[in-house]
């Protein structure tokens, strides 16, 4: 047998792990968390696990408990497919990547490329190329910043694209076709800078993406560094097995 304290520290856990996937995945109507007796009841639970668990959520930001009226959700994540995300595949009619983010440009310049990008673009260090970062709004509230780092002859033709919507929107509307699309993720927590272009706290849990870009020669041309309020983001994927 475990340690009773050792026992209440993984039932706290089990249980903040169902409330927050039906948190972040909208399965509350209106927003509304159950009642504490309700939620008591609903997973076997003691007051003491149920509070401690809603306590989590709370210091993570995900819901909100005001005296005689309740918990409700405090944040709507957006959901996109990952091959959406790779934008490989034409968006859905109400996915985030079909003309719902508005990004606000922070640089968009010709820089020599840094070391560390050139190594993962495949060329020499100080190779001309094309920053463009920006922040990416969604109903007017930043969800990710991002630094891209583009190669010659793309850089060329992303120069004075306007940016309207999002990334896959401003290579289409420039005429760059890509081919494939590699994402590396990671977790981080939010330092002082991030902290500041995301409107979170610092020490916020963020979605680290780094992503290379092909195109249909095998080349990479893009790279880009993607910091995603991890609150605010949800990447969904399902794999489809055949049957032998």
């Amino acid at each position: 047998m475990r340690p009773v304290s050792q026992q209440r520290v993984h039932e706290v856990r089990r249980l903040r792990d169902m409330l927050r996937g039906a948190v972040q995945g909208g399965h509350y109507p209106g927003g509304h968390l159950p009642s504490e007796a309700e939620l008591m009841a609903s997973h076997r639970a003691s007051r003491a696990t149920v509070r401690e668990a809603l306590a989590l959520l709370r210091a993570e930001g995900l819901i909100e408990r005001t005296q005689g009226i309740g918990t409700h959700t405090a944040v709507k994540p957006v959901k996109t497919s990952l091959p959406e995300a790779h934008g490989v595949i034409k968006p859905a009619r109400n996915s985030l990547l079909n003309q719902r983010m508005r990004p606000r440009e922070l640089d968009r310049s010709i820089v020599p490329a840094p070391a560390t990008v050139a190594g993962r673009l495949g060329v020499a260090a100080a190779t001309p190329c094309l920053r463009l970062e920006y922040l990416a709004l969604h109903d007017e509230e930043p969800i990710a910043v991002a630094t891209n780092y583009v190669l010659f002859p793309e850089a060329g033709l992303l120069l004075d694209t306007p940016f309207v919507s999002d990334w896959y929107r401003l290579l289409d509307d420039a005429g760059v076709e890509l081919s494939d699309s590699e994402f590396i993720f990671d977790g981080e927590l939010a330092d002082a800078p991030l902290a500041s272009v995301l409107a979170v706290r610092e020490g916020a849990p963020l979605i680290l993406m780094e992503q290379l870009i092909y195109d249909h020669a095998g080349r990479p041309f893009d790279l880009a560094f993607i910091h995603t309020r991890g609150e605010r983001f949800r990447f969904v994927s399902r794999g489809h097995k055949e049957l032998s």
